[in-house]
């Protein structure tokens, strides 16, 4: 997982609320077991016309928006299946955070154990946030738990195992590794049962 400390990027606003994992990459695109090579299917169902054409009308089609890396969205993201595919989605397109009013429990631990940040802001924090224009910057800063836009800070909170796992570039399995001598010492105590 790609280490997360101090990040500065361009957003994109789609305020909508419940946007829920089939939104986010509809069923069809569930074929791959890979995170990688769902970006071009995120939001597909917004994204492309009934005949398969960009809708010029979506935020994330217009040119500038390009290369964003932090989505600002509404409450409730993410509900609906459990599909990790869709934070794969996320990631695969781009984005390195998103920050919401709420998210769905699952799609949250799917999100941090995947490396997409999911940050809780209130709704007065982030109507100041849906002003941001293509050409402004936000800046995420984990150590220190602050969104910055302009001259506006906001503060957020996050597990500190969790904030760990961000800022060192740890997935469950490097954490898991770190005990290997010790794992390896308690399966040379085991009997045997060849």
């Amino acid at each position: 997982m790609e280490a997360f400390i101090k990040a500065t990027g361009r957003a994109v606003v789609i305020p909508n609320d419940s946007i829920n994992t089939d939104i986010i990459l509809p069923k069809q695109f569930l074929k791959n077991i890979l995170k990688t090579g769902f970006g071009p299917h995120l939001f597909y169902d917004w994204r492309y016309l009934a005949d398969g054409k960009i809708n010029p009308k979506f935020e994330l089609n217009k040119p500038e928006h390009a290369g964003a890396t932090v989505l600002i969205t509404g409450v409730d993201f993410g509900s609906g299946s459990s599909r990790e595919h869709a934070v794969w989605a996320l990631t695969d397109y781009g984005f390195r955070a998103v920050i919401g009013g709420s998210f769905s429990d699952i799609f949250y631990m799917n999100a941090t154990k995947n490396g997409l940040l999911p940050i809780v802001l209130p709704e007065a924090e982030r109507q100041i946030l849906r002003d941001i224009k293509p050409d402004e910057t936000i800046t995420i800063d984990l150590p220190n738990q602050i969104v910055t836009y302009n001259n506006n800070q906001f503060h957020f909170d996050i597990n500190p195992q969790w904030q760990a796992k961000f800022i060192n570039g740890e997935d469950d399995i490097d954490v898991t590794m770190k005990f290997e001598a010790a794992i390896t010492a308690f399966e040379k105590k085991q009997p045997n049962f060849d």
